[in-house]
């Protein structure tokens, strides 16, 4: 069989697998083990187990159990709903401060929990309400947290972002710091939309009134006192800390990304055992489980794709598709629009887990070979994979939005998360314009690499 034969049978097959409804796992080890008893050598099974755990033994992967632990633990307690209340009252003088509250309470509990969902569940149950309460429509209050709410697998720590570094075999700490950046960059154009959206609903509100209409509490001020606001930090405060000094470990090389994972997952816990009580076994039980459950998911997840990739490279499939690529004689930037147009077309249907481990072996040697920084490719992928968490038909944060807040319609979130998710595209934009909105920072902070 010709190798181009055989990587579209390959290719056909992981389409049927993936559309039969099985989990994704499931389906890619299927695939791989079901190649193996075709094209590999008998004794190829024999190894499946070996090969799974030795792509599995890496001291970077160590770390992501340790990084849900401590998602887990903030995303449990009430750490969600009060970081959102302080930035309510921080902000309430602001035009559109309600909606940029939610934008920075997002941007600030994801780069805690790590943690896409359960930055939309734990700020989303509430900010939406309070949002629909003082008058703002449905769609933008559920956009502005679904959008928010990818900020999850982009701010460090990042489990997306960890699994790029060991796909890519990239420094991990660079690539974090890679992602600040362009964070940053998200949350200040989500911000700039909440308040342009706010001076929109406010006028439509007010017009109303003037002709007669009945007044909506958009149109009401609310203060808060000094007094009220500093309330409000006792319980936020530890948790800007605790955020804070994993970075500061990490970066100022006091700790490894794994030691940095278990210090944060033993912090979180010590504070909301502190500040919410929560620490007596039924308390901490759930938050155990929670972890074990999706650890134990992710990780199968991360071992099957792996074997997939395995067998991908042994039948020379991803080699084959690479060396294809690169003999297209794309110019480069065609060549990055194909890559992302594609990483697109994949988040219709496969989270950004699944989508980093079966393409890496085909799309980073071309883009490495055309000259592109990978790190810098990295933080690209991530934020188009963002969207992909947003827009239909399997955004992930769309469900979960649904879930929390099921009397507003799929149509109105769905319309909601449509500007968000253009300015995610302008982000990308901006970034291959400006490169140094990714790059500036890691080199800064770790030196400018020899080879980039």
């Amino acid at each position: 069989m010709s190798m181009l034969s055989l990587g579209l049978l390959f290719g056909a097959v992981t389409l049927i697998f993936m559309f039969s409804g099985a989990p994704i796992s499931f389906a890619l080890g299927g695939v791989a083990m079901l190649f193996m008893v075709l094209f590999m050598p008998a004794s190829s099974l024999n190894t499946v187990t070996q090969n799974v755990y030795e792509e599995m033994a890496s001291i970077t992967l160590l770390s992501i159990p340790l990084f849900i632990l401590k998602g887990a633990a903030i995303g449990r307690s009430r750490a969600g709903q009060d970081l959102y209340a302080a930035m309510h009252v921080w902000l309430g003088r602001v035009p559109g401060g309600l909606g940029i509250a939610n934008v920075f309470a997002c941007a600030l509990f994801a780069a805690m929990a790590g943690s896409s969902p359960a930055t939309c569940s734990a700020i989303g149950s509430a900010g939406i309400p309070e949002m629909r309460r003082r008058g703002y429509s449905p769609g933008f209050a559920a956009g502005i947290i679904a959008a928010g709410g990818t900020l999850g697998i982009l701010l460090p720590p990042s489990v997306t972002m960890i699994l790029y570094a060991v796909a890519a075999e990239q420094s991990l700490g660079r690539l974090f710091l890679a992602g600040v950046g362009p964070g940053l960059l998200l949350v200040a154009l989500f911000a700039a939309y909440a308040a342009w959206n706010y001076r929109r609903e406010f006028g439509r509100a007010r017009a109303v009134f003037e002709c007669g209409g009945a007044k909506s509490p958009l149109l009401d001020d609310e203060n808060f006192t000094t007094r009220q606001k500093f309330e409000m930090l006792p319980r936020v405060v530890p948790f800007v800390l605790l955020l804070i000094g994993v970075m500061v470990a990490l970066y100022g090389g006091f700790a490894t990304p794994s030691e940095t994972a278990g210090l944060g997952a033993v912090l979180a816990l010590l504070l909301i055992a502190l500040i919410y009580g929560v620490w007596r076994p039924r308390d901490v039980a759930p938050i155990l489980s929670a972890t074990l459950k999706e650890s134990t998911m992710l990780m199968f997840i991360i071992g099957m794709s792996l074997l997939f990739s395995y067998v991908m490279s042994y039948l020379h499939i991803s080699q084959s598709a690479a060396q294809a690529i690169v003999g297209m004689q794309l110019s480069k930037w065609v060549l990055l629009l194909a890559v992302l147009l594609m990483v697109i077309v994949l988040g219709f249907f496969l989270p950004p887990v699944s989508i980093i481990l079966m393409t890496a072996p085909i799309i980073l040697p071309p883009l490495k070979e055309a000259g592109f920084d990978l790190i810098w490719f990295g933080v690209l992928m991530t934020i188009v994979m963002e969207t992909g968490l947003i827009h239909p038909p399997v955004g992930l944060n769309l469900f979960v939005i649904k879930n929390i807040a099921p009397d507003i319609a799929l149509a109105d979130i769905i319309w909601g998360v449509l500007p968000f998710v253009a300015l995610m595209l302008f982000a990308v934009l901006l970034i291959c314009i400006l490169p140094g909105i990714a790059t500036l920072l890691p080199d800064a902070v770790m030196g400018v690499p020899a080879i980039r």
